[in-house]
């Protein structure tokens, strides 16, 4: 199989392992900083379980429909602004299979959102959206690996915001912001990684973790993708880079 095997499909329970390895990705990053994540872990499994019996709308409950609408819409809506990120060559070789496999998300997510009273849809950054000195701070910064490497830092610290409030997790007043500003500094070459704040430093290097998600999705779905490969050992390296003591 490859990567575009994951176009054919098209219900809940073809989706159930997408799901579940972000939903935990969610959990490791909100327990990896201490913030109030409820009942979490139970809605997680609640959710596995509806999305793989094929369970939506109302024969859901109204949490776990926002946790698996939220976690899907952000997914959706991620690779395409991500690819913009990344150079000409590569965003046109992805850009038709990655939106039609958005639209298969978005199509999920729908059936979750129905009976929530309202579910926001996350919108994420696009280069010109990100500026250093005046200019696009991706400008900053050259080479394949590193552009992937920003345009991930960037993306799934909105990706985890997005989904983190639409699950009441707590997160603390201030620290997205300040993470946002100080990586685009780390990426833009103003700071080293040891100028970060420790907490912001914390949560990029559990972020980064997103590897394992990666990984796992491509063991799930028996998917031995090439790309996927790549997207895992780029994360990996950000991730040790922004490990240490201090984490």
């Amino acid at each position: 199989m490859t990567v575009l095997s994951l176009l054919r499909a098209r219900k809940p329970p073809d989706f159930a392992d997408w799901f579940r390895p972000g939903g935990d990705y969610l959990l490791r990053i909100a327990e990896g900083m201490g913030f109030p994540t409820g009942d979490l872990p139970g809605l997680l499994d609640e959710a596995e379980a509806a999305m793989r019996a094929g369970r939506t709308g109302e024969d859901v409950a109204p949490a776990v429909n926002r946790l698996i609408a939220a976690d899907l819409y952000a997914d959706a809506t991620f690779g395409l602004p991500f690819l913009e990120w990344t150079p000409v060559w590569y965003e046109l070789g992805l850009a038709a299979p990655t939106a039609y496999a958005g639209w298969r998300l978005d199509r999920i997510a729908d059936q979750y959102a129905a009976t929530i009273d309202h579910v926001s849809r996350p919108r994420f950054s696009r280069p010109g959206d990100v500026v250093r000195r005046g200019k696009p701070a991706v400008s900053f910064v050259s080479g394949f690996t590193d552009r992937f490497a920003f345009a991930d830092a960037i993306l799934h610290l909105e990706w985890f915001e997005y989904v983190a409030g639409e699950c009441g997790i707590g997160v603390q007043p201030g620290l997205i912001e300040e993470a946002r500003s100080q990586i685009v500094g780390y990426y833009a070459g103003d700071l080293a990684v040891e100028d970060l704040d420790p907490t912001v430093r914390r949560l990029q290097y559990l972020l980064f973790t997103d590897d394992e998600w990666v990984r796992t999705v491509n063991e799930r779905y028996d998917l031995n993708s090439s790309l996927l490969s790549v997207w895992e050992r780029v994360c990996r390296r950000e991730r040790e880079r922004f490990g240490g003591a201090s984490v």
